[in-house]
């Protein structure tokens, strides 16, 4: 059994501006190895961790519908008061654009890639420097009136040893990290991704372990939104090919993500290539199996889903992908809060470069695919 997604900070322009190359909703089928994240001991602004996972090799359960007269299905989310999501001014692809002006790769990978919202990954555990860090992209957000995506990764037994190891040493320093993560979220709207991979790879981890890890997890949202309570956290739940639904949402109820006091929902595919109509379904099965409040939601990362994942199961740089539907909140699906690039098109998973590194080459097969 096998990966699930290659991760980057990432980033982008302004969200439902830029018309989406691809919707991300062809099916794919089989399960196979599904992707790997950044490589660890990355820092903001630089490749994150890739993490490895292990999917189910079981068909996914979907959920019974639910009864009548439970409470209905919620309307999709309002789109952001602010003007929509937010593109941070450093990242690699910028870097590679800016510095190459003249290669005819350039207007493509601009335009589809660079120039759009994409989310920002804090990787490292380095305590004394998060706060600021954090701070000064939510602070660069907010003066542009803009929505910041942050993913939180630094979960301690990251990745269970695998090409992303690493995080906090243990949960008390992850508490720590954490409460100095939630000092920079500011007091504006604000996405964050929390952990990635940690609920659906948790069984890796010994029965005390992963207990540990969803106390801590519990503990994290409940510090982030205490800290500024208009941030939206959204909890791991994999994606549709790895485990069914309802033992997902078991899962995640004991990571507190039932709990509107630290939880508006779930997320799911990030660095993945499962199709955005598969992974809709998904989660809201997720979600009806979850149970908790009316208000909670799911974001997708869409960022190279346009064409859904590949039949063999790939998932290091498969040849064939593209870039997916542009960010964005305005999804117009009940109960799907947003569409995320989480995962940067053109960072490597570890195939067509070194993972987590910027490829134009790769970049270019996706944007022009």
């Amino acid at each position: 059994m096998a990966a699930v997604a290659s991760a980057v900070v990432a980033l982008g322009a302004a969200a439902g501006m830029v018309t989406a190359l691809g919707d991300g909703d062809e099916r794919s089928h089989g399960r196979g190895t599904d992707g790997a994240r950044p490589r660890a001991g990355a820092t903001l602004l630089s490749p994150s961790p890739s993490v490895s996972a292990a999917p189910s090799t079981a068909s996914p359960v979907a959920t019974p519908a639910p009864p009548a007269g439970r409470r209905a299905a919620r309307e999709p989310r309002a789109v952001a008061a602010s003007t929509g999501l937010y593109r941070h001014s450093e990242s690699q692809v910028l870097d590679w654009v800016r510095d190459h002006p003249a290669d005819p790769r350039t207007p493509v990978i601009e335009s589809r890639i660079a120039n759009r919202p994409a989310a920002v990954w804090f990787a490292d555990y380095a305590p004394g420097t998060i706060a600021a860090r954090v701070r000064a992209v939510t602070s660069d957000a907010a003066a542009q009136g803009r929505v910041p995506v942050l993913v939180a990764y630094a979960i301690p037994d990251r990745d269970c040893g695998g090409a992303s190891e690493g995080g906090a040493p243990d949960s008390d320093a992850y508490a720590g990290w954490i409460d100095r993560f939630a000092a920079g979220l500011g007091s504006r709207e604000a996405v964050v991704i929390l952990e990635p991979d940690s609920i659906a790879q948790a069984d890796c981890l010994d029965a005390g372990a992963r207990a540990d890890r969803f106390a801590a997890l519990a503990r994290a949202g409940r510090v982030l939104k205490a800290a500024n309570p208009a941030a939206r956290v959204y909890y791991d739940a994999g994606h549709s090919h790895w485990n069914p639904s309802a033992e997902q949402a078991a899962l995640l109820k004991q990571a507190g993500a039932a709990s509107a006091a630290s939880s508006d929902g779930i997320f799911s595919n990030v660095s993945n290539f499962r199709g955005t109509t598969d992974e809709a379904a998904y989660a809201r099965r997720v979600l009806d199996a979850l149970g908790g409040p009316a208000g909670l939601g799911a974001v997708i990362d869409t960022s190279r889903n346009g064409n859904g994942a590949p039949a063999d199961g790939e998932w290091c740089d498969p040849d064939g992908r593209r870039i997916g539907r542009a960010p964005t909140f305005d999804t117009g699906q009940a109960r799907i809060d947003a569409y995320l690039w989480v995962k940067l098109p053109g960072e490597s998973d570890g195939c067509k470069g070194a993972a987590g590194e910027f490829s134009p080459a790769y970049a270019y097969e996706l944007a022009s695919s």
